[in-house]
């Protein structure tokens, strides 16, 4: 497998630091409100990552963390007149109730900033001591003049840093681009007693403390968006290895960026959907295919024509799903024939080009496309008749491969008491030659969300994605 590593702007064979074994390390929300459409892009594409990894034989340690401490949730949860605890164990419960719509397995370790202070301590003190941290006035600041690769990971200079090109100039820092390790309280904040007085970490260096103890102090995978290349990932690589004297991670990932209608999403625009926002009109899984269906580096747009697109497309999935099914359990009973057991070997070309484009930098759209050849393939032998066993087959090897990606994992209900009754009485109707009440019925069916499709292994039925 390649992948694109940012450090080296080049795709790289991967290779893990242990045989069969992977560490991986994903940024994780800051828990003061749902999680927005650009925050869903990779926590989607990197748990496919982790899924394709994982379907390959690794055992994968997945690593997701909670900023639980920041100003933005200090500063709603003085709005809102509560503390910061009540304010971020809310919306991690949220997280988890969009996450879990949007098909994103639950990391290994989902750890909090707030239950790792010990271990951040741990490493300012190492920082400190090997001449690395500073303390200032208002806390404790990292120098990025004493670490010589500071810069990198996004190809910037210290020196243009410095001249003030991407950070504000502040009086206790000894340089511009320095950051800050520890803050210390201000009124009415929360803290934590420390070698350096009552305060909280910054931000950068929860990320550290919490890979480090959960992975080790070299990681095989560190990903994230685009937009935490600098300064955040940057400030990583720097503490952790200043601290460690070893490279932090091996491969770093980032996603591409989302615009809405090709225009950045900002809230001054108007454009800024939280993913529960979007949930109101649209299936989360819709969402899920949307984003797999371009190459992760790859900026995207996001528009409601886009939208309808991917919920076309996993429709037609959803109808092979259910057309496979139906077979499996209507079609006649007995082993493949030797034409099936021929056309089986035929279709096992689908899976190796499958993990051919997954293995090209986890090209999910190439992926995808794959898939609905197989789909087209598997309709053709399901409309001239298959045996049960080959439609189980069939099905099996298109829930194998869509798995890998995260879709159709729906559990297709079964129809109410009183919609079966009326594809009953709909069946009846027909069978009396009464036109009129089956097509009502099918029409009072279709305002419900149930599409009835007579076909010559008799009816089907559906349910309509939002």
């Amino acid at each position: 497998m390649k992948l694109y590593n940012t450090l080296t702007r080049k795709k790289e064979e991967f290779i893990p630091l242990r045989e069969g074994r992977v560490g991986m390390y994903v940024c994780g929300p800051t828990v003061y409100d749902f999680f927005h459409i650009g925050n869903a892009r990779p926590f989607i594409v990197f748990d496919v990552l982790r899924r394709f990894l994982e379907y390959k034989g690794y055992q994968v340690t997945y690593v997701q963390n909670f900023t639980d401490v920041d100003d933005k949730i200090i500063n709603r949860a003085a709005e809102e007149n509560t503390s910061m605890e009540e304010v971020s164990e809310r919306f991690i419960k949220e997280y988890f109730a969009d996450a879990d719509r949007l098909g994103i397995k639950r990391a290994t370790v989902h750890p909090k900033a707030t239950e790792h202070i010990d271990e951040i301590i741990g490493i300012i003190e190492k920082l400190e001591e090997k001449g690395l941290a500073y303390r200032a006035e208002d806390g404790v600041y990292f120098d990025t003049s004493k670490f010589p690769g500071y810069g990198k990971l996004s190809r910037q200079s210290l020196e243009d840093l410095n001249a003030g090109a991407r950070v504000e100039i502040d009086e206790n820092k000894k340089n511009p681009s320095d950051f800050a390790l520890w803050k210390k309280q201000k009124p009415g904040e929360p803290a934590w007693d420390s070698p350096w007085g009552k305060g909280r970490p910054g931000w950068h260096i929860e990320c550290s403390a919490m890979s480090t103890k959960y992975l080790g102090q070299t990681i095989d995978i560190h990903a994230g968006g685009q937009d935490l290349i600098f300064p955040h990932h940057e400030n990583e690589i720097a503490q952790s290895e200043g601290a460690n004297g070893k490279a932090f991670a091996r491969y770093w990932l980032h996603n591409g960026f989302i615009t809405i209608d090709d225009e950045k999403m900002s809230k001054s625009l108007g454009n800024f959907f939280t993913i529960r926002d979007i949930s109101r009109d649209y299936d989360l899984e819709i969402i899920r295919f949307f984003m797999l269906s371009a190459h992760y580096r790859n900026p995207v747009n996001f528009s409601r024509q886009m939208l309808e697109q991917a919920k076309n497309g996993l429709t037609r999935l959803y109808n092979a799903k259910r057309d496979l099914e139906y077979a499996a359990h209507n079609a006649k009973a007995g082993d493949m024939t030797m034409e099936e057991q021929a056309k089986k070997a035929e279709l096992e070309v689908y899976r190796k080009r499958f993990e051919e484009a997954m293995e090209d930098d986890l090209n999910t759209a190439d992926a995808l496309a794959v898939v609905f050849e197989l789909v087209r393939d598997l309709n053709t032998g399901i409309k001239q008749g298959v045996s049960a066993a080959f439609a189980q087959w069939a099905l099996g090897f298109l829930m194998e491969l869509a798995g890998v990606l995260g879709l159709l994992s729906r559990q297709e209900e079964k129809l109410d008491e009183d919609i079966q009754k009326l594809v009953e009485d709909r069946e009846r109707a027909r069978a009396q030659k009464n036109w009129a009440l089956a097509d009502k019925i099918r029409d009072d069916l279709k305002e419900r969300g149930i599409i009835i499709e007579d076909t010559s292994q008799g009816v089907k039925w559906k349910r309509v994605i939002r």
